[in-house]
Formats: C-alpha cells, structure tokens, sequence
C-alpha cells in the first residue's frame, strides 16, 4: 500500500474511532435518562434497565456506524485541503478519484458489519426488547413492587407501597395497599408480608397482622378490620405462561422478526422493513464516497458552510429511505424499485459532483490591445 493510501486509511480509522465513540456515549445518556425516567413512571423494572440500555444500543449502531463513517471521510478530506496537504498530493500525480480505494477499504468492512446488524443483531435485539417488555407488563402486581416506591398494579386497581424487610422470614416489610372495588375503596396496612403458591399455582401475598379499612364511595359507611393473616391473590395460574406470550408478542413486530420469515410473509410492511435492513449498508457506502467530493473546499472559504451543506444531504439521504420504506408498506411502491432507487439518485449525485471537482477550467483569454490610431 502506497504512502497516500495508508496515511488515508490511518487518518479515516482515526476520525472514525472518535466519532463512534462520541456517538455512542451521546446515545447511551440520552437512552438511561428516558429508561430512567421509565422506571421512575413504574413502566419499566429498574432491574432491566441496562439490559434495554444494551440491546437498544445494538439496534442503533446501524445507524451510529453509518454517521460515522460519512462524517471520518468529511473530515479528513476537508483537513486535507485547509492545511494544503491537498495540494502536495496533487502535484505528486494524485487525483481526487484516487480517494476512492482508501475510502472504500475502511467504508466495505463497516458495510458488512452494518449489514450483519441489520439482518442479524437488530431484529434479535428487538425480540429481546419486546420480551422485556411484555415480561414486565405480565409479572405479578408484587413482583413490580420496590422498597421505597409507589407500584400500580396492570388494572389499575390496586397501589403498593412497601419498606425493606425488618425480618430475614419477610420479604417485605411494612406494606401499605389501596385497593378499589366496584362497592368498597379498601386500605390494607401491615408491618410484614410474604408470598405462598397454592397447590392451584395461584400466588398469594400474605400479609401478618394489621388493619383494613373499607369506605363505600358516596356515603358516610365505613368499616375497620383487625386481622392476623390476610391474603390478596397477586397472580393465577394462567400467568404461568407469559413468558412463551411475551416471546410470540415480540415477534409479531416486524422489526423484531427474522429476516427469512419477512420473506415468508410477502406483505407490503415485510418488504418494507427488507428495504430498510437493505438500505443501510448501501447507504453507508454511499455516504462515504459522497464525503470525498463534499469534503473537497476552498481553503479560503469558511468551513462552517461546506459541513451544514453536507450535513443537510445526509440528512436528506436518511429521510428519503423512511419516505421510501413508507411507500412500500403503504403499496405506493413496489419494493423491486424503492430498494433501488434512491441509492442509485445518491450516487449519480456523487458522480456529478466528483466530475464538477474534477474538471480543470481552462484559464480565461485575456482582450488583446488594438493599436492606437494614428
């Protein structure tokens, strides 16, 4: 490999390590404040935080990858010409076209490990998303419950309050308990409680001594019990199986299901979503030959205008394949030709603009001077 083409490849790693990771660290704050707040909201566990965190990172490094890769090559194209190494590797014989192999030699491996993600990893992660998901919505109304924190059960029914066990025996400590029925609005207080599973496979929560106070909404009755031993049914068995229904759940979203069996399917949406897994390790190819002519600026010129500019055409380029992937779920489209089309637009715009930075103007003839008169 030639000087030019290794301090290419070298200064394009570079970029690119830095840009991943600043693109990573950005996505990951931006996910665990939502999660976070999710968790506050009782929508999530807390203990399946970092597990979405991780598994929504995988479905975004497509995209991250992509952004990456144009956003290197635009900035060590543009670098070479503002400190005029640009203009050394012309006069050694080097042309802008020659940024082609180096370019691709870095954008082709990111392509394929684009293309693994998007047919492989993404709907995985997905599939692991949703099971998060509809576990969690599924678990019983204890199991959602956290020391410290308010839990509402699924129907809304019932809230929990409960502290850390004072006993090893408990596994909650003082509980607090507001349940609302068609005749009676109940609260139920206690100072310890723990679970038992009848021979039935229902679930129980057991609470020990303590008070329930039952009021009938709209009147002035009111009912005071002491009791022992109380029992509230948290789950039956037909919860059983929710793991197997979070499971079918997942799948049934199309960004969650294989790649083969969006083939099976042959509906609008599948081919749609095949355009979409298609379209982005063609695009970052794209996007990375599409830096060279975009990066190629005036030294004298300010940088701030080429970058928006570029920016402005990737973003465009990323809008433009949604656009397409909606026509194709919606019928407007048929996949044969949105699969292709907009790449194909990109490119011949590349090809345009590398011919407009590549022609040589012809210097300007200068007026010839008449004689005077005599």
């Amino acid at each position: 490999m030639s000087l030019f083409k290794r301090s290419v490849v070298s200064e394009i790693s570079s970029h690119a390590g830095v840009v991943f990771s600043t693109l990573v660290v950005v996505w990951l704050s931006v996910l665990l404040v939502r999660l976070l707040g999710e968790a506050a909201g009782g929508t999530i566990g807390a203990d399946v935080v970092f597990g979405l965190a991780a598994f929504s990172t995988i479905t975004a490094l497509p995209t991250i990858l992509s952004v990456t890769i144009f956003i290197a090559v635009l900035t060590t194209v543009t670098r070479n010409y503002r400190e005029s190494e640009m203009v050394v590797w012309f006069a050694s014989g080097l042309s802008l076209a020659d940024w082609f192999r180096p370019v691709l030699r870095v954008a082709i491996p990111i392509s394929i490990v684009i293309a693994v993600l998007t047919l492989v990893a993404s709907p995985w992660a997905y599939r692991q998303i949703g099971e998060y998901r509809q576990r969690f919505e599924q678990r019983s109304d204890l199991a959602k419950v956290t020391a410290g924190q308010f839990a509402e059960s699924s129907d809304g029914s019932r809230v929990f309050f409960a502290d850390e066990p004072q006993q090893q025996t408990d596994e909650l400590g003082n509980v607090f308990v507001r349940q609302i029925d068609p005749e009676w609005h109940s609260l139920l207080t206690t100072h310890s409680a723990h679970t038992e599973t009848m021979p039935n496979g229902d679930r129980f929560l057991v609470m020990g001594a303590g008070h329930r106070y039952d009021l009938k909404p709209g009147t002035s009755e009111l009912r005071m019990i002491e009791f022992e031993r109380y029992g509230v049914r948290i789950e039956s068995r037909s919860d059983a199986n929710s793991a197997a229904e979070a499971r079918a759940a997942a799948e049934r979203s199309s960004k969650a299901r294989p790649t083969e069996l969006l083939v099976q399917d042959n509906t609008d949406s599948s081919w749609s979503q095949i355009m979409w897994r298609i379209s982005l390790p063609l695009a970052a190819l794209n996007l990375a030959l599409l830096a060279i002519p975009l990066g190629a600026v005036n030294p004298r010129m300010g940088r701030s205008g080429d970058l928006l500019i570029a920016g402005l055409v990737a973003l465009l380029y990323m809008n433009l394949i949604n656009l397409t992937r909606a026509w194709i779920s919606d019928g407007r489209l048929s996949f044969s030709i949105g699969v292709w089309l907009i790449h194909a637009i990109v490119a011949a715009l590349m090809v345009a603009l590398m011919i407009k930075r590549l022609r040589v103007k012809a210097p300007k003839s200068q007026p010839t001077a008449r004689p005077a008169a005599a």
